[in-house]
């Protein structure tokens, strides 16, 4: 009775290397969006500015806010004087004194009265300007704290995700291979 044997060639040996693709399913954790959070921060600064960039925990923004609107009255109070300078130098000269701060030695004035209608109305326009810069700064700081809290509620993570993708041809019953980017805006 013979028995059987294995018996293998050496040349016919063969090793074959096989790749694996591991794909690490990660999940993350989504924020709870507020919804009224962008109106809660306009409104806080509405009430007091910069009360909402400080809700928005983006404090770097109030001294910019304080700063421009600081501007805008300190030119307007500067303004403000100058215009009254002018005012009270031409009123004088239109009761007949002599005696201004713009009238010079005492024989001819250094700036003339026309002159001095013209200053009023630069100031006045400075002055009007300033006002206009001052609520400009007030506006600004209302819109960004709403536009900011409204971009806070967007997801900006890092997850780009890439895909192999097989689908199924149902005609031919042949696979169809390719990648999938996907993203979601939220």
């Amino acid at each position: 009775m013979a028995t059987p044997g294995f018996a293998q060639n050496s040349d016919t040996l063969s090793v074959k290397k096989q790749r694996e693709l591991v794909v690490k399913d990660t999940t993350f954790q989504k924020q709870e969006v507020n919804p009224l959070a962008p109106s809660k921060a306009a409104f806080y600064s509405a009430v007091l500015p910069g009360l909402g960039q400080a809700y928005n925990k983006r404090y770097w923004k109030i001294p910019i806010i304080y700063a421009g609107m600081a501007t805008g009255v300190y030119f307007y109070i500067q303004n403000n004087k100058d215009y009254n300078r002018f005012r009270d130098a031409y009123k004088s000269r239109l009761a007949g004194y002599t005696n201004d701060e713009f009238w010079g030695d005492g024989t001819e004035p250094i700036i003339s009265s026309d002159r001095l209608i013209d200053a009023q109305k630069n100031a006045k326009r400075n002055k009007d300007l300033s006002i206009v810069v001052s609520i400009a700064f007030y506006l600004l700081n209302i819109v960004d704290a709403n536009v900011d809290a409204h971009l806070k509620q967007f997801n900006v993570n890092d997850d780009l995700s890439v895909q192999p993708n097989v689908n199924f041809n149902t005609l031919t019953s042949k696979p169809n291979y390719g990648v999938k980017f996907s993203f979601n805006l939220h």
